[in-house]
Order: structure tokens, then sequence, then C-alpha cells
């Protein structure tokens, strides 16, 4: 049977995770955009990468978002494996977030067909002169996950630092970062299937660390662009915001309005009466 499902393994460190704030922007709800959840497929909601508590948007909703603009008859799945305040190190072959990320690929393998690695991190490697063995350890690492997930043409979609990290609290940490962007992008440039998203005019939560929401929804687009090109992305592109308005303002299907109040129901945001009438609605209003 074929594999009607195109899978995205995400990974890297918080970033990739999601860290933007869920309030800030509107959801990303749509049947045909997958999460892997104990080996199984569910409908996204965010967060989908529960890292930490502090989880929150990701970059993958509007990447995948985007997708069904231009697949509107096909399921897009993604594999949260990215893991907050992680090192190349910690990514190294053989390591547990390393197994880790092939274990739920190859489960995600059974029922989809794997069409692209989504990598964001470098965070933790700006600083002590690490980034000087940057291109190495990453070169490594994505060879590795080719060859063990038998995708050796796979597309890499890799984004930059944002260049508000020398200025928020943490700042004295990423003294690097510029240096880990040159060697993304040179990583990018010198691999084959491999692209480099820039995070220009990208901005922060409060922290000076983490993206904030829309620059998530954003980045995320620019992604895709450069998934669907096979080409860098060198800064914003034209139309971002209507974009997103797009995304989040597509109308819901019955099924989709039924599951999202049945959401809120079972997180005590509604009481049975509201549920049950206003589930009501929707199932008279639909037929």
């Amino acid at each position: 049977m074929e594999n009607l499902i195109h899978s995205f393994l995400m990974i890297g460190q918080s970033n990739m995770a999601g860290r933007g704030f869920i309030r800030d922007v509107k959801p990303i709800y749509d049947e045909q955009i997958r999460m892997l959840v104990n080996g199984r497929w569910q409908t996204m909601s965010e967060p989908m990468n529960f890292d930490r508590p502090t989880s929150g948007v990701s970059l993958a909703a509007s990447f995948a978002g985007t997708w069904r603009l231009n697949n509107e008859n096909q399921q897009i799945g993604l594999i949260p494996c990215a893991d907050g305040g992680s090192s190349l190190d910690d990514w190294a072959v053989g390591g547990v977030l390393y197994e880790n990320a092939v274990f739920q690929t190859k489960l995600a393998q059974r029922t989809s067909s794997l069409t692209g690695i989504l990598w964001h991190q470098g965070e933790n490697d700006s600083f002590a002169c690490r980034s000087e063995t940057y291109y190495d350890k990453l070169a490594v690492i994505i060879a590795a996950l080719r060859q063990e997930l038998e995708a050796p043409d796979i597309p890499f979609i890799t984004g930059g630092l944002g260049d508000f990290l020398s200025t928020g609290r943490y700042g004295k940490y990423f003294t690097e970062y510029k240096s880990v962007n040159r060697e993304l992008l040179r990583f990018a440039n010198t691999n084959p299937n491999a692209y480099f998203v820039s995070a220009a005019e990208l901005t922060a939560n409060p922290d000076g660390l983490h993206f904030d929401a829309l620059s998530l929804r954003k980045f995320g687009i620019r992604y895709f662009e450069a998934f669907k090109h096979q080409k860098n992305v060198p800064g914003p592109i034209t139309g971002e915001n209507e974009l997103i308005n797009t995304i989040q303002d597509r109308p819901f299907t019955k099924n989709e309005k039924a599951s999202l109040l049945e959401i809120s129901f079972g997180l005590g945001n509604l009481s049975l009466e509201d549920f049950e009438n206003q589930l009501s609605t929707i199932t008279a209003f639909d037929s």
C-alpha cells in the first residue's frame, strides 16, 4: 500500500522545538497535518515538540501549513525530536538524542514516506571556540542519519541563528553565533540537497534567546520556500504575513470543529452543557 503521508524529521534544540507564546498567534489546525505521538499519527496541535514545559509554537507548523497550500490533497507528518539546550556533541552519532531521532523516524517510515529533515541548532555551539568544529561535527551527524534512514538524497533544511542573540539576557554565551551561521551556510553550499534559511529581521521573545511566535510562523514559511525550490533563502519572503493569515484563517471542516470542541471540553474550558450545545450546532449547521 502506497504511503500517503509525507513526513519530516524535526531535530535540533529549543528554537526547533518551539518556544513561541501560543497566545500570540492564531492556531494552525488541519486534519491533514499530522504529528507522531507514541509511534502513531495524530492531528497536529501546538505545542507538538513537548521537550520542556515551556514548549510552544514551532516553525514546523507553518512549514506544514505552507506545504498543504501546495499539496491540497496530501497529508504531511511531523516527527518531533528536538531537545532544548542540546549541543552538537549531544547529537553525536550513537548518543541518545541521535538514537531517539532514528528510532522515531523508523517508526514513522512504517506509514509514511520520509521527505525532509528540518534542523535548527547552534546556540549551544556559539561560544568557547565550538564554532570552529561545527561544520565537521554536523557533517558526520547528517551523513549518518541519511545512511541509517536509507534516505541518501533527502533534503536537509537548516535555519540561521537570530541576530538578537548577542543582546539578550544570555548574550555573553553567544559570542560566536555569526560564525555558526557562516558554517551553516557553508554546509548548505558544499553538501548535496542542503539548504540554508536566513533568520534576517526575525525577532525574539523577551528572553532574547528564542524566536517569538510570529517570527516562527515566518521562519516556517521560509523553510518551505527552501524545500520547494531547493535553494537557499537569504532573507524575508514577499507576502509572509499574508501567507500566515491564509494558513491560520483556513476554514475548519466539520470534523475539525468537533475535534477542537472536544479538546476545549477535555481541558476544562467548556462545560458539558456548552460542549453538547455547540456540538449540536455544528452538526445541524453542516448537515
